[in-house]
C-alpha cells in the first residue's frame, strides 16, 4: 500500500485562488494531486492561482512537472499563476530547473524574528 504523503487546501478569493500544497510531491503522490487540482481548476476557472509551497516539504521532478503541468493548464483557462513561498529546499530545486524563468516566484516572507 502506498501511504499518501501530501494534500493541498485552497481559498478562493476576488482576486484569484490559492493553492496550499502539503507535505512530500514525488511520482507516488503527484498522480492524485494533479488529478485534483485539474478538477478543481477546471471548476473553478481562477483568473490568477497562487501555488503555495511553504508546506512542501519534498520534492522531486515529479513536483516540478506538477508545477509546469499547472502551469499550462492554467494558461489554457486564460490565467496566470504564481509560485509563492517556496522552503530553501524547495527554492533551489526550483531555480536549478529554471522555473523562474517561466513563472514568477513570490519568496517567503520573513517574520518579526527575522526566520521565514
Amino acid at each position: 500500500m502506498i501511504k499518501q504523503t501530501s494534500s493541498f487546501t485552497h481559498t478562493t478569493g476576488a482576486e484569484g485562488m490559492e493553492v496550499t500544497l502539503h507535505g512530500d510531491i514525488d511520482h507516488h503522490s503527484a498522480v492524485q494531486l494533479r488529478a485534483d487540482l485539474d478538477r478543481l481548476l477546471y471548476a473553478e476557472r481562477p483568473a490568477r492561482l497562487w501555488l503555495n509551497l511553504s508546506a512542501v516539504d519534498f520534492m522531486d521532478s515529479s513536483g516540478l512537472g506538477l508545477i509546469l503541468g499547472r502551469f499550462n493548464l492554467i494558461q489554457e483557462l486564460g490565467g496566470e499563476m504564481i509560485l509563492r513561498a517556496p522552503g530553501e529546499r524547495v527554492a533551489k530545486i526550483l531555480h536549478l530547473a529554471g522555473l523562474e524563468r517561466l513563472i514568477a516566484i513570490e519568496p517567503a516572507k520573513n517574520k518579526p524574528d527575522g526566520s521565514r
